[in-house]
């Protein structure tokens, strides 16, 4: 079976990889081959489990995390992909605002929330992109929610510390 996933032009490269590198790791560890069109890579696969890991490596690198970073959800299974579609959420004329609220000033909004809660983020385009483990990805996602809505960022470090000290606490329960 095969399924075509849209890629911008621009990230084509990075999938592929120096000398097809990032290509052939992805087509080893899920099974699957890909096959490169214009703004499209076909994955085709046998087993779904297998197509969606490689459809997440596919779309980080696609929504701008490097193939390093994006490779992680393939060595990692405590690691999860999700991505934002800002403009199902925010006007057009609002956009840029909105991106500006989530990076912060020389980008220190969007690294406190990677270091915080331990996850990565990539802002491409219209996609806010978040790579971490579960618990903390949908902190972050929460978080990012908060800021498109209007909350003041030190509203919202308050908000991550708080639900990290929670999990701390929740993780030293089991122990």
């Amino acid at each position: 079976m095969g399924i075509e996933i849209e890629v911008p032009e621009e990230r084509l490269k990075a999938i592929f990889g120096k000398e097809g590198e990032i290509k052939r790791k992805i087509e080893e560890k899920c099974k699957c081959k890909l096959d490169f069109g214009k703004g499209v890579v076909l994955v085709e696969f046998e087993d779904n489990l297998d197509f969606i890991r490689a459809k997440n490596v596919i779309l980080a690198i696609a929504r701008g995390f490097g193939s390093e970073i994006a490779m992680k959800l393939l060595e990692d299974e405590n690691l999860v992909f999700e991505s934002i579609d800002l403009s199902q959420l925010v006007p057009e004329g609002s956009m840029r605002r909105i991106l500006g609220r989530i990076i912060g000033k020389n980008g220190k909004m969007k690294r406190q929330m990677e270091y915080t809660l331990n996850v990565y983020i990539s802002i491409y385009d219209k996609y806010i992109s978040i790579i971490g483990e579960f618990e903390n990805l949908s902190i972050a996602r929460e978080a990012i929610n908060m800021l498109i809505e209007g909350s003041q960022h030190s509203t919202v470090l308050k908000f991550i510390e708080r639900k990290r000290r929670d999990l701390k606490t929740r993780s030293l329960d089991w122990l």
